[in-house]
């Protein structure tokens, strides 16, 4: 039986998708919806109710219309993200970060095709990606932009809305370009790492991560030390999808126990002094 706590959260995920869905199309059916979110036709029309209530968006006959009216909720509302913003996060951990970065990079065979997750642990893979051969899918718009700027690399994006905060591309669909896509490995950053798995805060963001997770033989996670504290609530995979977790000499020993005794191979890092010295730049 779903407890109140657990229901709410599912409430919100499902009202975030809806909002997501009615900005890209104007208008949203109950079928849609229940497709896209699991959720039965009851719940679904309790949530265009709560959502016209607020102004949000008006009913129609089977289904939710953006509200435009003048006094109304802005639609943009659905551009937001339940998780921290990209340039906040970015400047935590940077030396960190980029030598985690640099190992997972190590990792690649030139020519093949790889996944990268939006992050700002996975941003970092950028710099050392400009001078290798590969065909790299991202939602993260600006290490799309380094590589096509910067690099050799082919650059893939999937069709989806701009998070300017997050700086990231994201699709409420199924049916999207990621879905046509095949890689050998996908490398992932994400809000927090347990012991059940991948954490992720918001449900656009979690959705979006499994689609492309879908599409990849081998995961890696790329997960600084602060990363092991509890944070978010929905599990993007357990921890047995992962194929390899790298982290920094600073990662809790009960972290680390934790990933070998449920298989996982874990790499672990130390800060190089230049990476120490670029951490410097960033910072100030």
């Amino acid at each position: 039986m779903i407890d109140r706590e657990e229901a709410a959260v599912h409430e919100r995920e499902r009202r975030q998708v809806i909002k997501a869905m009615l900005h890209e199309r104007g208008i949203v059916r109950v079928a849609e919806i229940c497709q896209a979110t699991g959720a039965s036709e009851a719940s679904v029309r309790r949530d265009f109710a709560r959502l016209a209530d607020t102004g949000f968006a008006t009913r129609v006959h089977g289904g939710l219309e953006r509200a435009t009216r003048p006094g109304t909720s802005s639609p943009d509302a659905a551009l937001t993200l339940a998780t921290g913003s990209f340039e906040a996060s970015r400047g935590v951990n940077v030396a960190a970060k980029r030598a985690i970065a640099k190992a997972a990079v190590e990792l690649c065979e030139d020519g093949e095709a790889i996944i990268i997750n939006g992050g700002t642990t996975t941003f970092e893979m950028g710099d050392f990606l400009c001078h290798r051969r590969l065909k790299v899918l991202t939602n993260s718009y600006p290490l799309a932009e380094k590589l096509i700027h910067h690099g050799i690399c082919r650059v893939a994006l999937p069709g989806g809305e701009v998070y300017r905060d997050q700086k990231l591309i994201v699709s409420p669909f199924e049916d999207d370009s990621v879905q046509h896509y095949s890689a050998t490995r996908m490398f992932m950053s994400a809000i927090s790492v347990g012991p059940l798995g991948v954490i992720e805060g918001d449900p656009l963001i979690a959705r979006a991560e499994i689609k492309m997770l879908k599409r990849a033989e081998k995961l890696i996670v790329l997960a600084d030390s602060s990363k092991f504290v509890s944070r978010g609530s929905l599990v993007v995979c357990p921890l047995s999808r992962i194929h390899i977790l790298i982290t920094d000499r600073d990662a809790p020993p009960s972290a680390l126990e934790m990933l070998g005794e449920s298989g996982v191979q874990t790499i672990v890092v130390d800060a190089e002094p230049a990476v120490a010295q670029k951490a410097r730049e960033l910072a100030g």
